[in-house]
C-alpha cells in the first residue's frame, strides 16, 4: 500500500477514481462509440498510462491498423497511427514517449470484449497499443496484460473494417477512433 501511495505522489498512476472507462467514438465503416470499464485494480499501470494518453487526447485521430476477423481489432499506435500524418506502412510498430510497461498479468480470460495491451515479443513492452477481443481466446490468457471490457457498443467494435493485408493489416481506408474520453 505505501508503494502504491509513493506511485500516486509521484503521479505515475492515475488515481482509481479519476479513471474508471473509456468512451471511444469511432468513424469510418464502424460508426457509433464504444464505452470500456477500465479494470484498475488488475492492471493500475496500464490503466494509468491509457488515462493519461486519453486525457491528453493522444488517442484522437489513431486508426484501427489491425483487424483479424473472428479475432481482434487493435489501435492505439499514437506514433503512426494517426490518420493525418501518421504513416501507415509503419501502424503498429510505435508507442508514445511514455515508458514500456511491466506486465502485469491477470487470471482474467480473454474472452469477446475484452480489451488487452498489445506489445512485442517482449512481455515487459506494452507502451500505448491495445486490442479488442471478437471472440475468446484462450491462448492469450497469462501472456497479455488485460486491461478492460467493452460494456457498450459492441456492435460498433464487430463492425470495424477488417484487415486483408499480411497478419490483419487494413488495407485502404481504415476506422478511427475519433475521440477517446475517460469517464467517471
Amino acid at each position: 500500500m505505501r508503494k502504491l501511495a509513493i506511485l500516486l505522489g509521484l503521479g505515475l498512476l492515475a488515481s482509481p477514481a479519476l479513471a474508471t472507462g473509456l468512451k471511444i467514438d469511432v468513424a469510418g465503416e464502424a460508426n457509433g462509440t464504444i464505452t470500456i470499464d477500465l479494470l484498475e485494480d488488475v492492471a493500475p499501470r496500464h490503466v494509468a498510462q491509457i488515462s493519461k494518453l486519453a486525457e491528453d487526447g493522444a488517442y484522437d485521430g489513431v486508426v484501427f491498423h489491425r483487424v483479424i476477423d473472428g479475432f481482434m481489432a487493435q489501435t492505439g499506435d499514437v506514433e503512426y497511427g494517426l490518420i493525418e500524418g501518421g504513416d501507415m506502412r509503419r501502424a503498429g510498430t510505435g508507442g508514445s514517449d511514455l515508458p514500456d510497461l511491466k506486465a502485469e498479468f491477470s487470471d482474467v480470460p480473454f474472452e469477446r470484449g475484452v480489451v488487452g495491451m498489445a506489445r512485442s515479443r517482449d512481455p515487459d513492452s506494452a507502451n500505448s497499443q491495445f486490442f479488442i477481443m471478437f471472440a475468446p481466446a484462450p491462448h492469450l490468457n497469462g501472456q497479455y496484460t488485460v486491461v478492460g471490457r467493452v460494456t457498450g457498443g459492441m456492435e460498433v467494435v464487430d463492425a470495424i473494417k477488417r484487415g486483408k493485408g499480411r497478419n490483419g493489416e487494413v488495407i485502404g481506408q481504415p476506422d478511427v477512433m475519433a475521440d477517446v474520453t475517460v469517464t467517471d
